[in-house]
């Protein structure tokens, strides 16, 4: 991760002109040795220090092109990233000083220099971090943020880091806090309804504008709700989309690409849109068993999940969403992913 983060860096600061990072340079040249040194019919166009990180365009080293002509080779090979991280491995805490010395810190005094404050590094979609359990029988989460996490804060700069939300009811999460200088910060899902199923409004507003504004980017929010007919049928349909995707934004664009597939036309209907709930809905309820019935009964009565077995079998799968208090305090309401459409079939079911 160390690497990626410093070729994102490094093209992100390229016009800054910073000076060839020597020591990454030289460590990365090492690790294009063992790669081809040990593994057969790897082939890296790097016979020499020279070459290693050099363009076809510049003569001048880039340490992201560097790092990438290594991460393109190891991408789809277990074998050859393998061999990586044996390299790399044992020389993290050199790793990291390198970047610190010869990118990071020379980048923020020249960011300084152009009146900036200095450099945040934003590492996104870690959340999407397969459970998996590695080799050893760590799952991968616990792997990368517990016992990996004191890497996670080594960069000297302004770090953000996506987190997996099972680790906040993992047993291993009073750890995972010791490792960084802050608690993580839960960002719920954008309040459709509150726990009665009252209309949230300002949350419906809000995710009612991200919509609109894939339509109608240039336009001002008022022009925006002017324009709703021209997209969708009438302004209660898009509001039905909104309740319904329980107000996460990956979800509503998925139902919203799934929809236009199916209508291919303007405006957009509502019954489309029950259509594509519906068969949305069966998807989701295919898998859940018993237990988990169970479980979701209890959540709409209690509008909480308390233990780690139960937010894994729910909020891992989407099946709960949490809103939370402006105050922040435990959770206020709890939505059942895609809104309501649940509750009916819990109905049928004798709930």
């Amino acid at each position: 991760m160390s690497l990626d983060i410093a070729r994102r860096v490094s093209q992100s600061l390229e016009k800054l002109n910073l000076e060839e990072p020597s020591r990454l340079k030289e460590l990365l040249q090492g690790a294009v040795r063992v790669l081809n040194a040990e593994v057969t019919g790897l082939k890296l166009k790097v016979p020499n220090v020279g070459d290693f990180g050099v363009t076809s365009e510049k003569e001048k080293f880039t340490l992201a092109f560097g790092i990438g002509e290594i991460t393109a080779k190891t991408k789809s090979d277990s074998t050859l990233r393998e061999k990586l991280n044996q390299y790399l491995g044992p020389q993290k805490i050199k790793l990291l000083d390198a970047i610190n010395k010869e990118l990071l810190e020379p980048a923020i005094a020249k960011l300084k220099q152009q009146g900036k404050k200095g450099l945040v590094v934003i590492v996104d979609n870690l959340d999407r971090i397969d459970n998996r359990p590695k080799p050893w029988g760590r799952p991968q989460q616990e792997y990368l943020f517990v016992d990996q996490g004191e890497y996670l804060t080594k960069l000297n700069c302004h770090m953000v880091y996506t987190m997996p939300l099972p680790l906040k009811f993992s047993n291993d999460y009073g750890t995972l806090t010791q490792r960084f200088l802050e608690d993580p910060r839960v960002l719920p899902m954008v309040p459709v309804q509150w726990s009665d199923a009252s209309i949230h409004e300002e949350g419906m507003a809000l995710i009612q504008q991200m919509v609109l504004a894939r339509a109608f980017p240039d336009l001002q929010p008022d022009q925006r709700l002017s324009n709703i007919t021209f997209i969708f049928d009438r302004k209660a349909t898009l509001e039905r989309l909104c309740r319904m995707s329980g107000g996460h934004v990956r979800d509503l664009l998925r139902l919203l690409n799934t929809w236009i597939m199916e209508e291919m036309s303007l405006p957009l209907t509502r019954d489309t849109l029950d259509n594509v709930i519906r068969a949305r809905r069966n998807e989701m309820t295919l898998p859940i068993s018993d237990d988990e019935w169970e479980l979701l009964r209890q959540v709409k009565q209690r509008k909480k999940v308390s233990d780690d077995h139960g937010y894994q079998k729910l909020i891992r799968s989407r099946f709960v969403f949490e809103y939370r208090d402006r105050l922040r305090r435990a959770l206020r309401a709890i939505a059942v992913s895609l809104g309501l459409m649940l509750i009916p079939f819990w109905q049928r079911r004798g709930s």
